[in-house]
Parts: structure tokens; C-alpha cells; sequence
């Protein structure tokens, strides 16, 4: 069964919100073709060590996502809704 297909121009998977005081989070990556998404403002995918996005180990095995745009990228939000429906887990909202 396909889930997730038609997500595209769709008004709930992007949302920015400009007035935040840290926007935008990471200010040296390019978030994707549509702008800043700020829908996922905590990475639902953090938690996955192998999460598909660019980040690196701290001392201490903290993970570092500061140059991770994986998340803010509006033609991302299938790629996560997708990770998340396989991995059986769900977002805490």
C-alpha cells in the first residue's frame, strides 16, 4: 500500500513562521527549493541514527544536526512522513 503520495502543494506540509526569535535555526544551510520549513521545528527523525540528514557525533556521542536542513526542506515532508509511518513511530505533538 503507497501512503504519503499526495502531500505536494499541499498547505500542512509547509509552515514558516518568520517571527520566531530563532529564525531562521540554521542560518548557513539551504533549507530547499521552497523556502524555510518550519513545520518541523524538532527533527521527528533525531532519534533515528541513521536519519538520512547531514550531521555529525559531539564528544560525549551527542548528535549535531546544526548543518542538517533535512527537516526545513518543504519537498522533504513525504521523505519523513514516509520514515516515520515504516519505523511504526510517530511524532509527539
Amino acid at each position: 500500500m503507497e501512503v504519503f503520495t499526495d502531500w505536494r502543494d499541499r498547505d500542512y506540509s509547509f509552515f514558516q513562521h518568520t517571527g520566531c526569535e530563532y529564525f531562521p535555526c540554521h542560518r548557513d544551510c539551504e533549507a530547499g527549493t521552497g523556502g524555510f520549513n518550519c513545520l518541523f521545528c524538532f527533527c521527528p527523525l533525531y532519534a533515528q541514527e541513521d536519519c538520512g540528514g547531514t550531521f555529525t557525533y559531539l564528544d560525549g556521542g551527542r548528535k549535531d544536526c546544526s548543518l542538517c536542513a533535512l527537516p526545513h526542506a518543504k519537498e522533504n515532508y513525504g521523505y519523513i512522513t514516509q520514515r516515520l509511518h515504516n519505523t511504526g513511530a510517530s511524532p509527539v505533538l
